[in-house]
């Protein structure tokens, strides 16, 4: 499990929006916003139903940038006035909602309808398709081994599979509670996976094994190769 301060999840957020606009509170801040989907929100059914991803996209993740940009704000106004406390207090909503924004970013960029390549897996000639190859044997090894550490999560909580720039860029899977996110510099998420219930109780209510399951139908793997070449 990695440990994440304030600071380096709003740097990590900041490299992943793609709609900041500035606004000024006593100096020139970045304000985060939802970040535009690449499909409708219910092109993932039936895998994952339309009224699922209203409710994540426009209310859940739209809470975590509401009030990341609130945290932002009070630390900003607690730096003029010289507020070390209230900075140290900060630092807690700034973790928990800024890596609510970065992880949802991830989610929904790794996400893909079928019609649009969702579920199909890497190619064996790609370098994250020869590399899961080298290090689990087959993606369905990797699916299977990253579905246990899902099912292993207590309460809310993600998984990630990340190459590590580090280790010769091995493939591993890790898994954080709550909203911590990954922030080691070493490691690059090629996908994110929400294990909170608001991404599957409509639907697969307790049984989120069968969510686990079903969403790689619509796993976004073309975009795990691009980030695999970071």
């Amino acid at each position: 499990m990695f440990r994440s301060t304030g600071v380096s999840l709003v740097r990590a957020a900041r490299s992943i929006a793609r709609n900041n606009t500035a606004a000024s509170v006593g100096s020139v801040r970045t304000k985060y916003s939802l970040p535009t989907l690449d499909y409708e929100l219910d092109a993932l059914e039936p895998y994952i139903s339309g009224q699922i991803n209203d409710l994540h996209y426009n209310k859940h993740h739209k809470t975590y940038v509401d009030n990341l940009n609130k945290a932002i704000e009070s630390a900003v106004e607690a730096k003029s006035r010289g507020e070390v406390k209230k900075l140290i207090a900060l630092q807690k909503a700034l973790n928990f909602n800024g890596g609510g924004y970065v992880n949802h970013c991830l989610w929904w960029k790794n996400l893909a309808p079928q019609s649009a390549g969702g579920g199909q897996k890497p190619s064996e000639d790609s370098a994250l398709g020869k590399q899961i190859a080298k290090q689990y044997g087959s993606v369905d090894k990797l699916i299977e081994i990253t579905n246990a550490k899902l099912a292993g999560i207590q309460g809310s909580g993600w998984a990630f599979i990340v190459k590590n720039k580090e280790n010769g860029g091995e493939i591993d899977v890790i898994t954080t509670a709550n909203q911590d996110t990954v922030t080691d510099p070493s490691l690059v998420p090629l996908i994110a996976i929400d294990a909170w219930e608001h991404a599957y109780y409509l639907q697969y209510q307790n049984v989120k094994a069968d969510y686990f399951k079903a969403l790689w139908n619509v796993i976004n793997w073309k975009e795990a190769e691009r980030r695999f070449e970071f």
